[in-house]
Parts: C-alpha cells; structure tokens; sequence
C-alpha cells in the first residue's frame, strides 16, 4: 500500500478491485486515506479520501456496489456516528444520515434484503448492545431490537436461513463467551449454545455447507481453538 495503517477495513468491490479505508498510522494519528488495490496489475492507486480520519470502523458492499463507511474512531476521545457511502464507478464519498448511536469496534452486516445490520460496538465508556438498521432505497436509519449483552470486538455472520449470529466479543474488560441469533423478520434476538471459550477479537467464516467457523481470537491469552457452530 502507499500509506502503512491498522485498522483499517479492506472490501472487495464488484468490479474485482479492492478498497481500503482508513484506519491507524501511529497511535493518536488515524487516517481518511482511501486506496485501490487493482489484481489484474497488482498494483495500488489512491483514490478520494474520506471526509473523515476514522479507525476500527465497518465498510460494507452494498445491494447496488455502493460501499457504506459507519462509525470508528477519530481519534483517542472522539467516538463517531457519522456514515458515508463510496461510489466506485465515480470514484467519490458522499456523506449521509448518521447513525442513532457513536460506536468502534462493532459490525455492520448486508441482510438479504439488503438492508445493513449494525450491532453492539464501544462508545469510549461502555459496550453497547444497541442495534440499527440502514435502508439504502431510502437512506434512513432506524433501531430494532437490542441484543441480549452489549458486546465490542465480536463476529456477525449472515446466515444461509438469513438470520446472523453474533459470537463473542468483549463486556467491558473481559472477553464473553455468548452467542445469539437475529431474526430480520420479527426484530428479535434470542440466544444460542456458547462457544467453547470465552474471545474477543476472533474471527467467523460461513462455509459452504451453511456451518460458521470461529476461530482464534483473545481471552487471557491468544488463543489456537477454534468451533463449529
């Protein structure tokens, strides 16, 4: 990349290219670059800057290839709820309605109606358990139900019946070893078998045969075990 960061986000976009936003350079110093990363050249050009440094926040492809930037951190005191959307033909950020809560850490899910998901997340002195939903045809934001324990640093994957789950994370200071199920149809939540350890910082894949993968991840420790759900 032109600009070295960490957290950062990195998605794929529909024409093959890959965008990557923001994140941190050196503590106290985040970033509103933005680059491409072509694989047919395997090279990086810079593209239009975000309208905001932001770190440890969520970029989401979008129904219609648009990219949605929401929340992160601005710098060490400031928590945002800001949300823009990046337009890949034209190149550009375009600001749009905030988020009803400031939050870093959480995610930000593309439900099968297209609809984006964002859970949970850290507002600089508590966890959150709080839910909101994005409707791209009429770019408004709305909250739905809150999940059962406010969670920061966790997982949230779409499943194959459409609804998501949510894995692990952090309350507070301690890594949390919960699970629980979205409904996008009813709004709800409800919760599922734990996993098998207590981690923050992990990750989730779906694999093919509709089975989610944890694995890794912080308790104490870093941790090697990994669970099928």
């Amino acid at each position: 990349m032109n600009t070295a960061r960490q957290w950062h986000t990195a998605s794929v976009l529909p024409n093959g290219k890959v965008l990557v936003t923001g994140g941190e350079y050196t503590v106290d110093f985040d970033l509103s670059t933005t680059e491409l990363y072509d694989p047919s050249t395997e090279t990086w050009t810079t593209t239009s800057s975000m309208n905001y440094v932001r770190g440890s926040h969520t970029a989401s492809i979008l129904t219609n290839g648009k990219v949605l930037a929401t929340g992160g951190l601005l710098s060490d005191y400031f928590y945002f709820y800001g949300a823009i959307l990046y337009d890949p033909p034209v190149g550009n950020w375009t600001m749009i309605n905030g988020m009803h809560y400031a939050r870093k850490r959480h995610t930000a899910s593309v439900l099968t109606n297209g609809k984006v998901l964002v859970t949970g997340g850290y507002n600089g002195s508590t966890p959150l358990n709080s839910v909101e939903l994005y409707d791209p045809l009429t770019g408004t934001w709305t909250t739905t139900g809150n999940m059962n324990c406010a969670r920061f640093s966790h997982t949230a994957s779409v499943l194959t019946n459409g609804q998501v789950l949510i894995t692990g994370g952090y309350n507070a200071d301690s890594a949390i070893n919960s699970t629980e199920l979205y409904d996008p149809s009813t709004g709800t939540w409800k919760t599922t078998s734990s996993v098998n350890n207590a981690r923050g910082s992990h990750s989730a894949s779906v694999l093919q045969n509709g089975n989610v993968f944890v694995s890794g991840g912080l308790d104490n420790f870093t941790l090697n075990t990994s669970k099928l759900y």
